[in-house]
């Protein structure tokens, strides 16, 4: 007769865990520094009449008279967020994009839309890096 050991007991897992770009504090915050980086180099290829600045994760878009948007990571929740006049928006990496966590609207045609509104800028924004879609479904 066999008795059950603590080894034939222990339950056997079957999950296979991905490697996702955002596993990491690191691959997250070097995602989202290229996410700043394409905006800042679509808003400077456009010639957008704003000043903007750039600090360990926090852009900040001053929009003169029209005030200022945001756009900053937060490393605790794995999001981007994004405060602008008409208020603050959540974005996580979902699908290979960045989705808005209330609407699903792209991180892109939303920054589009908030400076249109907020600022009269008219500008698109490429794809964003976002992480692997594959990835970001698995886990």
């Amino acid at each position: 007769m066999h008795y059950p050991t603590h080894e034939d007991m222990a339950p056997q897992s079957t999950t296979r865990l991905s490697h996702s770009p955002m596993s990491t504090e690191s691959e997250f915050i070097a995602l989202t520094d290229r996410v700043l980086e394409t905006i800042v180099s679509t808003l400077d290829a456009a010639g957008a009449d704003l000043d903007w600045e750039l600090n360990d994760g926090i852009l900040t878009l001053d929009c003169a008279t029209a005030g200022k948007l945001i756009v900053n990571r937060h490393v605790p929740n794995r999001e981007l967020w994004v405060a602008a006049r008409m208020g603050g928006f959540h974005f996580r990496g979902e699908g290979g994009a960045w989705r808005d966590t209330r609407n699903g609207t792209e991180l892109g045609t939303a920054l589009a839309r908030l400076l249109r509104e907020q600022a009269g800028i008219a500008i698109s924004f490429p794809a964003l890096p976002g992480p692997d879609a594959e990835s970001a479904t698995s886990n």
